[in-house]
């Protein structure tokens, strides 16, 4: 990936995202299946290392959020991008329909629960942002379900307002705390999303993975699409921005996605704890202690 560019892909909020102007698909960065392996084996070496000296400077934190049409891919990113990265380190959590305790809560409360300690990269497979997508799209979520004051839903337009400035805040709140936060955007197309769901039917293996839903929610596409372009416009900042990748092709997602994650972490101002001369000659001295140890 030597023509790598992480500016093809970053949204930072310097110029106006059009979700209509946004690929698809992408031009190839792997001519084989075994330079795939090659170069998707390296990507999680390196990601690996990264989180280890991530772990023992222990003043960042990551939060990597994804974000998608369903079938776009994002499962299978998460699990191959992070598949050699020492799981001490990294923690996934995945949000699907709140449950009654998180409903009596803020829309904020349950991803608080489950942000990045320092030293380690967090996963979030959807996120708050569902808040502004999903319930932005179908609105009765929020009037019928989420017991807001009658007088707070009103005006359904202030309603999003609000809650994309509580996301800013939240981000320059974590950024301020040395937890750094990306988000993807997933982006598959219509025609291609409808082969995956129709292979989802008809192969047997992967019937567990069809939700009628997913079929009611294609109806709404352009509204999802108009959803998610005034999200990314109206959250996308430099302390915290955006990479929509085309998602089209998964083995081409999953070795970008894995290059900007390691990028991030490349641009944090992290070394392994020095340990001093003094220090040294302290540690140096054990040496004697542990192979005295072995005569006993």
């Amino acid at each position: 990936m030597s023509d790598f560019k992480i500016e093809d892909y970053r949204i930072d909020g310097t110029s106006k995202f059009d979700i209509k102007k946004a690929k698809t698909k992408f031009k190839d960065i792997y001519d084989t299946k075994e330079e795939y392996e090659t170069m998707q084996s390296e990507s999680a070496k390196e990601l690996d290392e990264l989180q280890s000296m991530m772990y023992a400077h222990n003043r960042y934190g990551l939060l990597v959020i994804f974000q998608a049409m369903d079938a776009a891919g994002k499962d299978g990113t998460i699990k191959h991008v992070l598949s050699g990265v020492n799981p001490v380190g990294v923690k996934i959590h995945s949000f699907k329909r709140p449950t009654e305790t998180e409903l009596e809560h803020d829309f904020l409360w349950r991803t608080n629960q489950v942000l990045p300690q320092r030293g380690t990269i967090t996963i979030f497979n959807r996120s708050y942002y569902e808040e502004v997508l999903v319930v932005k799209v179908e609105p009765d979520i929020l009037t019928k379900s989420q017991r807001l004051p009658l007088e707070l839903t009103e005006d359904l337009d202030k309603v999003w307002k609000h809650r994309y400035s509580d996301i800013r805040s939240l981000e320059k709140y974590l950024y301020r705390n040395g937890i750094r936060v990306i988000k993807f955007f997933l982006n598959v197309s219509k025609e291609e999303q409808a082969a995956r769901l129709i292979e989802r039917i008809e192969d047997p293996s992967k019937n567990w993975k069809f939700e009628e839903q997913d079929v009611k929610v294609r109806d709404k596409w352009n509204e999802y699409m108009a959803a998610y372009e005034t999200c990314i416009n109206e959250t996308a900042s430099k302390k915290a921005p955006w990479y929509v990748v085309p998602a089209d092709d998964k083995k081409n997602l999953r070795l970008t996605v894995s290059r900007i994650i390691t990028e991030e972490l490349k641009n944090m101002k992290m070394s392994y704890p020095d340990s001093g001369p003094e220090r040294t000659e302290e540690l140096k001295s054990f040496i004697e202690v542990i192979n005295n140890q072995n005569k006993v």
